[in-house]
């Protein structure tokens, strides 16, 4: 078990911690590996008023290696489990090199290692002559040490240099600020061994760049991840990602999943990673230059996105809630495509949150953010109101209109002609390729135009309606477009028009 300092699982953790009555009256989560239900290697479970969270480890020999190694396991325990055959199993003789750590006062109290007690038990066994050749052994190495100390202080001294300059110890941080790093037992267990999760990544390839950083695609505990990695410049939308991720609810199967967050450099460069999990298809960008589509992933597509926004947009009351959030930055390019051909959405360094209960939305400094082509006209004019959620909304909306203009121009008339339009980015033939605000002004608020629709689309069932949906997405007025959750029970109107596709 290792310090991991974001798992996704850690956001249920931020509000349950705050609100730890409610634990005791409902249940706990604990973190579990080789402890697990329905199959699972690792994750979480669920334990009732009563139960524990517990971590246990254990001496094993292994004799290829000829030492003994802690081999880690947590959990949860049932009230009815719960005894001196559990908690207390440290103080049982039979159970030497054994120990097992039990809490209960917050959701995931069990994420900390714990230090195994030496015991007689778990000392190995040596006979009379291993312990001579070890003898041996240890006075040659002390032996060997002491000439080479003395051989490098002689030369070190022999020198013309007068001053010996101490190199910089490399520093580590780890999100002590953003994290609780206690155990919640009140024991105050030391750690084992602190590491940090960017000491564990194996970086492969650099997969993506833009104007946060890079993305990579890493190992990590032998799974494939993606890790971005942002500049200094862009700390401030590091944070941010990192601070919407922390919401409670933000785990949905259309938005990218969120393993970990750490910070990792020395004296003389900095770096902030964010670790999400990995999608081997890309981008939407980029999988529709390479894909052509059939009607059913076309729709899988595009559904798969408006739900993945209808549920930032959506306010979750209850305990845990979650508030509502709007993107800004809708694009192509952070939509990416699972192994399923659903979407996953991306990137929320410039969110902004929204709680009806305390009625106010996160502060933005600047209503002109995000990528320029996917800019709704009141955010090109700059008349978008900051004090009303709904139009943050209204401009996903619009942006998300765009994509889906550009999913549909890959997707094939018919399965006889296979006719099918090469891909282009929204305006592509109107403005330059790194348009400036004044080019999408005068495009889109001063003359109103909009990518045009081919004609093919009107004699097939599913890219009329679908062309029907795009122009209500990115209708001029604000108030006149669809919400998302309007466009996700497209599919629905789809099937009643007559297309029978899944």
């Amino acid at each position: 078990m290792t310090n991991t300092f974001l798992n996704y699982k850690a956001a249920t953790l931020f509000l349950l911690s705050i609100f730890p009555w409610i634990q005791k009256t409902l249940c706990i989560i604990c973190f579990c590996e080789k402890h697990c239900s329905e199959n699972q290697s690792s994750g979480s479970c669920e334990v009732k008023s009563g139960g524990h969270c517990f971590v246990a480890v254990k001496n094993i020999w292994e004799p290829e290696k000829g030492e003994y190694i802690q081999q880690w396991t947590s959990g949860c325990l049932s009230s009815k489990k719960i005894g001196s055959e559990k908690c207390e199993s440290y103080l049982m003789p039979r159970l030497q090199g054994h120990l097992i750590k039990c809490c209960n006062e917050t959701s995931f109290c069990n994420s900390h290692e714990i230090r195994i007690r030496p015991t007689l038990a778990t000392r190995m066994t040596i006979s009379s002559q291993a312990l001579l050749i070890l003898s041996v052994a240890s006075l040659s190495v002390s032996l060997f040490l002491f000439s080479l100390s003395i051989v490098i202080i002689y030369h070190r001294y022999s020198t013309d240099d007068t001053k010996a300059y101490p190199t910089p110890k490399a520093t580590q941080s780890n999100l002590r600020d953003l994290i609780d790093q206690s155990s919640g037992s009140g024991s105050g267990l030391q750690l084992l061994v602190e590491r940090t999760i960017a000491k564990q990544l194996t970086l492969f390839e650099c997969i993506g760049k833009g104007r946060y950083g890079e993305v990579w695609m890493a190992k990590w505990r032998a799974d494939k991840v993606a890790v971005k990695i942002f500049l200094t410049s862009e700390e401030s939308a590091w944070f941010k990602e990192i601070e919407i991720y922390n919401t409670v609810l933000m785990i949905h199967e259309n938005i990218l999943g969120c393993i970990a967050a750490d910070i990792q450099g020395t004296g003389t460069w900095t770096q902030m990673l964010l670790i999400t999990d990995y999608h081997e298809n890309g981008s939407l960008f980029e999988y529709l230059q390479a894909k052509i589509l059939d009607k059913t992933a076309l729709l899988k597509i595009c559904l798969s996105m408006a739900a993945g926004i209808a549920y930032l947009h959506t306010e979750i009351f209850g305990t845990p809630g979650k508030p509502a959030l709007a993107h800004r930055d809708i694009k192509s390019k952070n939509i990416l495509i699972k192994r399923n051909g659903e979407c996953a959405i991306a990137d929320f360094g410039l969110a902004v949150r929204f709680s009806s209960k305390s009625g106010t939305i996160d502060a933005v400094s600047d209503i002109r953010v995000g990528t320029r082509r996917y800019m709704a006209p009141e955010v090109l004019d700059q008349t978008l109101d900051v004090t009303s959620f709904n139009a943050f909304k209204m401009a996903d909306v619009y942006s998300m209109g765009l994509v889906l203009w550009e999913a549909c121009r890959r997707c094939t008339t018919d399965f006889r002609t296979s006719v099918v339009d090469f891909y282009s980015l929204p305006y592509q033939d109107v403005v330059p390729s790194n348009p400036s605000f004044e080019d999408m002004k005068l495009v889109v608020c001063v003359k109103r135009l909009r990518p045009p629709m081919p004609t093919r689309w009107e004699s097939d069932t599913v890219l009329y309606s679908l062309r029907q949906t795009i122009l209500e997405c990115w209708h001029q007025v604000p108030g006149v477009r669809l919400t998302a959750l309007r466009v996700q029970s497209l599919k629905g109107i789809i099937q009643w028009s007559g297309y029978s596709g899944d």
